[in-house]
């Protein structure tokens, strides 16, 4: 209870401060553990920015106009109504915010925001071959490490100075995989409007289809991440996947009654024991990672875990918990795929910090915070990559 009393009261002091970290020049920034940048690769879990500058249709249209962003005084790109986790780990480290690589006139000195909402750790190519087609963004894992690289080399003189830079940084590789299952789900999704045998039938059709992608999926991230730790990369955190099952949008589009199929959370358990066989697969990687390169540290971030442990460690009641804040009213759940969050007909909640989801798909601000403590200072992060004072 103390923990999470800390981190309100942290938050609280963070979104009441009269400048943002963002506005710390290099002097004033105060270094943590020695770490001076933040370089981040991932999706909309941490976009700060890159998806509203590729001009997004679909589904993330919206995340360029209000209620996104109605938390820190207008949208950003960021797909909540406030901050993210990758916002309130870089605070806590005592450095600004981190800018989208695509802001060409940003300040990139503590660090780049590669991360683009929408992206996956295959290429579109490769999915592709699958029958899978991606509408929202072409900037997949490797066109993100393209980016780094890029980065890199026009902002230093040589592959030494590049190692001696990231010899003070902490490198996030993802949360990036999710959304290749996400895409692969939609191919052969429930129906809505149906019920039953039909859609659970559905469901595991499409869990079959997910299950053969997550081999390509987590070596595709070991290999990004071999590739870091080859240039020079120290400090590694690597993702795992949240309860599915639990997100409202996956419940609102399963449209399953049958008691049977759900867990003692109200989540639907065929879905979380896929994200459990993915976690399983990226822990494994991690694990081999951490053999080949000794020297570094390459932690594994449980989101499986402090998702469900910051929904009941902030006493959510069950609709709440499952609930979108941000929707058009459609159901149990709030959510919608046709009239997502920001759309004509959808509203947000008056109080979004009392709801784990902002808009079906993504947490809230208070969630992303309390999440992030949990990740960082609360020990589901192993090992721990900073130390904290």
């Amino acid at each position: 209870m103390d923990l999470l009393l800390g981190r309100v009261l942290a938050m609280a002091a963070f979104l009441l401060a009269d400048s943002f970290p963002s506005r710390l020049g290099a002097a004033e920034a105060a270094t943590v553990d020695g770490i001076t940048a933040i370089y981040n690769f991932g999706d909309s879990i941490s976009d700060t920015g890159n998806l509203i500058r590729e001009r997004p249709s679909g589904l993330l249209q919206y995340i360029a106009k209000l209620p996104y962003g109605m938390d820190i005084h207008g949208p950003t790109g960021r797909c909540s109504d406030g901050y993210l986790m990758i916002d309130f780990l870089a605070k806590d480290l005592g450095l600004p915010l981190l800018n989208p690589y695509l802001d060409k006139s940003a300040d990139f000195t503590h660090g780049v925001n590669f991360a683009v909402a929408g992206a996956t750790a295959l290429s579109t190519a490769a999915l592709a071959k699958k029958g899978i087609a991606i509408a929202l963004t072409n900037s997949s894992l490797d066109v993100q490490l393209k980016w780094f690289k890029d980065f890199m080399t026009s902002t230093t003189n040589s592959t030494q100075e590049i190692r001696e830079k990231l010899s003070s940084s902490l490198v996030m590789l993802g949360e990036i995989g999710g959304n290749d299952y996400n895409y692969a789900f939609l191919q052969t999704w429930p129906t809505a409007g149906e019920h039953g045998l039909d859609n659970l039938a559905r469901m595991a059709k499409s869990i079959a289809l997910a299950t053969e992608l997550v081999p390509q999926v987590v070596q595709s991230v070991a290999n990004a991440a071999k590739e870091l730790l080859d240039m020079g990369a120290v400090r590694l955190v690597i993702p795992g996947n949240f309860p599915i099952g639990c997100v409202p949008s996956y419940l609102a589009t399963a449209n399953i009654t049958d008691p049977l199929a759900f867990d003692a959370d109200g989540c639907l358990a065929p879905l979380n024991a896929f994200a459990e066989l993915h976690n399983a697969a990226l822990r494994d990687a991690v694990a081999a990672l951490r053999r080949a390169y000794p020297r570094a540290v390459i932690a594994y971030a449980d989101y499986f875990a402090a998702y469900l442990r910051g929904a009941r460690a902030l006493g959510f009641d069950a609709a709440r918990a499952r609930t979108a804040c941000c929707g058009a009213g459609a159901g149990a759940y709030n959510f919608e795929a046709g009239t997502m969050c920001g759309a004509p007909g959808a509203a947000a909640c008056a109080d979004p910090g009392a709801f784990v989801s902002w808009d079906g798909v993504h947490m809230t601000q208070h969630a992303y915070g309390v999440m992030a403590e949990m990740l960082y200072r609360g020990g589901l992060t192993d090992p721990a990559p900073i130390k904290w004072p």
